[in-house]
């Protein structure tokens, strides 16, 4: 995508990236969109480079994102592991156009039955990044729990970053690998 220039219509919490700091861009703030991945938005202002969350893409002009998904639960009540998946290949690290899944980010995904919840269920994610100092580490991981959140029978959802074992290239996915070119 070329960038756009936008100019915000009313006051908007956004991401600082890297550093994955909480700012707010003004009512009349002049931004250019960069990224649309996962249904957020890369923008840069004056002052640097920011998320947006699609909850707040009206604000530039763009079609709110839907908070429901299209999937159905298993015969026993169960989230469907395969949507749990789809939702987390619409989390980005913003300054990567490929999805965490693909980036070999996530380490594990394991739905169990959510003993406090009656007849909910419980998506416990270990998930890396590609590098320790990442601020935006916290911005990521509560992306991939709203997404999962959306998931019906999915009751509770926790995502643990974790630095073991490290991340490294080999982990990217064929088709992450072709995305940036590396093959």
């Amino acid at each position: 995508m070329s960038s756009k220039e936008r100019t915000l219509s009313r006051d908007v919490t956004v991401t600082q990236i890297p550093s994955g700091d909480k700012h707010t861009l003004f009512t009349g703030a002049k931004v250019f969109i960069h990224q649309v991945l996962g249904g957020t938005y890369t923008v840069q202002g004056d002052t640097g480079l920011y998320r947006i969350d699609g909850k707040d893409a009206d604000a530039i002009g763009e079609q709110i994102v839907a908070d429901t998904i299209d999937a159905s639960t298993l015969a026993d009540g169960a989230p469907d592991p395969e949507a749990v998946w789809d939702q987390l290949k619409k989390v980005y690290d913003p300054e990567i156009p490929v999805n965490i899944v693909d980036l070999g980010l996530v380490y594990s995904m394991d739905v169990s039955k959510n003993e406090a919840v009656e007849g909910g269920y419980k998506v416990d994610v270990a998930m890396t990044l590609t590098a320790p100092g990442c601020g935006m580490g916290p911005a990521i991981a509560e992306d991939a729990k709203t997404k999962i959140l959306l998931v019906p029978g999915v009751a509770t959802a926790d995502v643990r970053i974790t630095w073991e074992p490290a991340w490294n290239q080999s982990m990217i996915s064929e088709e992450g690998k072709m995305k940036l070119g590396l093959i």
